[in-house]
């Protein structure tokens, strides 16, 4: 044992971490510090301890367990999200059809006129180039297409008048829908070349129509 001036000097006292407090021991001349250190302070809750603080997994929620009652909550949650998207795809279906020129009354359309080669339309019609027929533009035809089948579209075999002024001079033809145009514009009319004749030349391929459903 070590002696200071003659007087035995015990030793400190050893320290563990055994316990759940502990110090740091004092050296010589050492003032005691207030600093004490708890065995496993060091990090905090992690997400499962505060999940379980919130709901815990030994309770019941009515009547269930609490995997249960979250699958039902999760379940609900697709539920709502599903009818919202719905809603809202819907939505946007009726703006879209609201400008489409639709056969909902007596309106006016005004669009180009262009004319195409005949034969096999998507109302299942074949047709001659002077048959008095017309292709719709696809987005009306497709905005109230039933089913899968286009020989089914409820505007298959629908009239349509189309008039222009040609060079001062009205000309007029009833059109009978056959087919649906894939370039045409909501208010376009594509006709066969006999119509077109009818109404303008030609040459011209391209030229303003105005029309109405009949």
């Amino acid at each position: 044992m070590a002696t200071v001036n003659g007087i035995p000097k015990e030793a400190p006292p050893a320290y563990t971490n055994n316990g759940p407090d502990w110090e740091v021991p004092l050296g010589e001349g050492r003032k005691p510090s207030r600093f004490r250190i708890r065995a496993g302070a060091i990090g905090g809750p992690t997400f499962t301890d505060s999940f379980n603080g919130i709901l815990s997994p030994h309770r019941r929620y009515f009547g269930r367990s609490r995997r249960t009652f979250l699958i039902i909550i999760g379940v609900i949650f697709l539920l709502i999200l599903a009818l919202i998207i719905g809603l809202a795809v819907g939505l946007s279906h009726k703006s879209q059809h609201k400008n489409l020129p639709l056969p909902t009354g007596s309106k006016t359309y005004t669009g180009d006129l262009t004319y195409y080669g005949t034969g096999m339309g998507a109302c299942g019609v074949v047709s001659s180039d002077d048959d008095p027929i017309v292709a719709i533009s696809h987005y009306v035809f497709d905005a109230v297409q039933v089913g899968s089948n286009p020989n089914s579209n409820p505007l298959c075999g629908r009239k349509i008048r189309a008039q222009r002024n040609d060079n001062g001079a009205m000309k007029s033809v009833d059109l009978t829908v056959v087919d649906r145009c894939t370039g045409c514009q909501p208010n376009d009319l594509d006709v066969s070349p006999g119509m077109f004749a009818k109404l303008a030349n030609p040459d011209l391929g391209r030229v303003s129509v105005t029309w109405v459903w009949l």
